[in-house]
């Protein structure tokens, strides 16, 4: 059920919700524009109310009243979702989690964080660094996500590789559920075998089954030693073969490992100001590649000599390592800025896909074909984690045909990109999440079984599908 087959909420649902989080809980007016927008501009929202709660209790009480109610939820956290899971339809309330943002505590023996879930990555990620520890989840929206929001859509990143996923990183969730009962459930514990794992119920569920509230996350040694390096090769396939080797020389020493076709450089370039290529000749794709060692030895120079070893073994055709930290970011920041680059040439078609990282060559060229027998002439701009096997596979117009070049294709392309990665048995969203955006797509992709177990678990918890309706499910 979505919202717009509920009836709007009650004065008094309204009235109460405001009495239980107090003036300052309520936003209203000019200010509720941020909330009601996402950045791709795709999805416009509209909701009763705009919710922000301080406290978990606080956000137990609004929940109970929506219960009470059968008002509908729209959990938000930092609103940098890209498939629109984050937006409501109109008659929800919009619980945002901003104001929630406390460090509970941190505990550098047991490497473990406790906090909020309006806490926003980049302060997770200092407070963490201020204790001589590491939390390893990076993405590009870092100043802005929360740390209910990244749980909530098992959040990838440039880290993957080494240290996981948002579901790795997790030991223990507190949650209001959709009754407006409060589960406890934050232990610190790495080791606990006594029966399911209720917390990965809501990692990943992009609150249909409950608002996520405090989690804590595990944390590491930081690294006293890194090198980042861009590389400059033919195609995809010496990218996964010097993937093997930078892993194998350096003892699985790479924590990130990026694809980037030269389009990607292109956009940026002309759309990102201050951004430089990064190499004097061009090349098809690049890799940006960063090691880490937990101690300082020597590491720069086994890079150098895993770099002399792709170049002997024809696997690059150049390479830049970063000389400083400012050069570092200035590659990342190249990586980071494309999907920004790629809003510049408008919605275009895009896709969050993953296979095996063996697979991804041969996904890529059959994409292509299936992309170009639909719309000649369209622009390709492939990029991602290529360590763990998921491509961004966005589809752009031609060069010069404007921003709504693709609107009427869109959906033919969508399909025809899916099933090809039907055929490698992959995944249809390795990251972002399902949302809005991909809501269809999953219920004819997905099998009758699992789509079954996955409404199972819903209508358990949330009988009266006030949970984020109109999302995944």
């Amino acid at each position: 059920m979505t919202s717009k087959q509920r009836a709007a909420p009650a004065q008094a649902a309204l009235d109460s919700i405001r009495n239980a989080v107090g003036p300052k809980g309520v936003v209203t007016g000019d200010d509720a524009a941020p909330f009601l927008s996402e950045w791709r501009g795709r999805w416009p929202g509209e909701a009763a109310m705009i919710v922000c709660p301080a406290s978990t209790e606080e956000a137990a009480a609004v929940v109970k009243i929506c219960a009470e109610h059968n008002v509908a939820i729209t959990p938000q956290g930092g609103n940098t979702g890209l498939v629109g899971g984050q937006i409501p339809f109109g008659d929800e309330i919009l619980l945002s989690l901003k104001r929630m943002r406390r460090i509970r505590e941190i505990e550098p023996l047991n490497n473990t964080m406790t906090l909020d879930a309006g806490v926003v990555l980049a302060q997770a990620q200092e407070t963490a660094k201020d204790a001589g520890r590491l939390f390893p989840l990076s993405i590009g929206a870092e100043g802005t996500c929360q740390i209910g929001g990244v749980i909530s859509t098992n959040a990838g990143g440039v880290n993957v590789l080494r240290y996981g996923n948002t579901r790795d990183l997790v030991l223990g969730i507190e949650a209001v559920l959709p009754s407006g009962e409060i589960w406890n459930g934050l232990k610190r514990l790495r080791k606990d075998n006594t029966g399911y794992d209720l917390k990965q119920l809501f990692i990943g569920g992009e609150g249909t089954l409950g608002i996520v509230t405090g989690a804590v996350v595990k944390l590491f040694p930081l690294p006293a030693e890194k090198v980042t390096v861009c590389a400059g090769l033919e195609n995809a396939e010496q990218a996964v073969r010097l993937l093997s080797h930078a892993q194998g020389a350096t003892g699985g020493g790479a924590t990130s490992f990026e694809l980037m076709r030269r389009i990607c450089l292109n956009l940026v370039l002309k759309h990102i100001p201050g951004a430089r290529d990064p190499m004097n000749e061009p090349h098809a794709c690049y890799v940006l590649m960063e090691f880490s060692s937990g101690q300082k030895s020597g590491l720069r120079a086994q890079i150098e000599a895993m770099l002399e070893g792709a170049l002997e073994a024809g696997l690059i055709a150049d390479a830049v390592i970063a000389e400083n930290d400012a050069q570092a970011q200035a590659l990342w920041r190249i990586r980071h800025s494309i999907s920004e680059a790629i809003n510049g040439e408008g919605l275009g078609a895009r896709h969050d896909v993953s296979v095996a990282t063996s697979d991804i060559p041969a996904f890529l060229e059959k994409a292509d074909a299936a992309v170009q027998r639909l719309s000649p002439g369209a622009r390709i701009v492939a990029f991602g984690h290529i360590g763990d096997g998921n491509v961004h596979y966005d589809v752009i117009g031609p060069e010069g045909a404007g921003p709504h070049a693709l609107d009427d294709k869109r959906v033919e392309i969508e399909s025809a990109v899916y099933d090809v990665i039907g055929s490698f048995n992959g995944s249809v969203s390795a990251e972002h999440g399902v949302g809005r955006h991909r809501r269809l797509t999953l219920a004819k992709r997905k099998s009758a079984v699992e789509l079954d177990m996955m409404r199972a678990v819903k209508n358990a918890l949330d009988p009266q599908g006030i949970m984020n309706p109109g999302k995944m499910l």
